[in-house]
């Protein structure tokens, strides 16, 4: 029996876990992946990302964030004005079904200001998220390498934890 259960629970670590440890829901919108890059022990500022999806019929906007880690969490997008490419405010994302909202580098994303400490790799922190209709969402946010593009999975029990 203690065979079974050691089986069991290796399955869901490693089989589910990975669903669990990444994936959040506020209502019927799903949060995927959120990540940021480790920054500099100077920089003042970092970026969250993840991916939005409305799992239901209806959509919704992403209004704000906040988090411990920074004075100031803001909503914010990149445009090219004159050939020059410039991060802007943005009042509100909007979730629409059968549309992914993707926050990524070099696109909309998290504006973390007034970093409080450097995001270190490996280590993970709480970002809250306030939606018009499905209300507030928080999620653990892992922190990737400084030049990575895209979140490196990890096993559920590497021991992220807040910086």
């Amino acid at each position: 029996m203690n065979r079974l259960l050691r089986v069991t629970a290796a399955l869901f670590l490693f089989g589910t876990g990975g669903a669990l440890a990444h994936d959040y829901k506020a209502g019927p919108i799903a949060i995927d992946h959120p990540w940021a890059r480790a920054t500099a022990p100077s920089a003042p500022n970092g970026a969250a990302y993840f991916v939005l999806n409305s799992v239901g019929p209806d959509g919704d906007r992403l209004l704000s964030a906040s988090t411990p880690v920074a004075e100031k969490a803001e909503l914010h997008t990149h445009l090219m004005d004159n050939g020059v490419m410039k991060m802007r405010p943005v009042n509100a994302i909007e979730v629409t079904p059968g549309s992914p909202a993707a926050l990524a580098p070099g696109g909309l994303h998290v504006m973390l200001l007034g970093l409080k400490q450097p995001l270190v790799k490996g280590r993970s922190f709480p970002l809250t998220l306030v939606f018009e209709k499905a209300g507030a969402a928080t999620v653990q946010v892992d922190v990737q390498g400084a030049g990575e593009a895209a979140p490196a999975h990890r096993a559920p029990d590497a021991g992220g934890h807040k910086p």
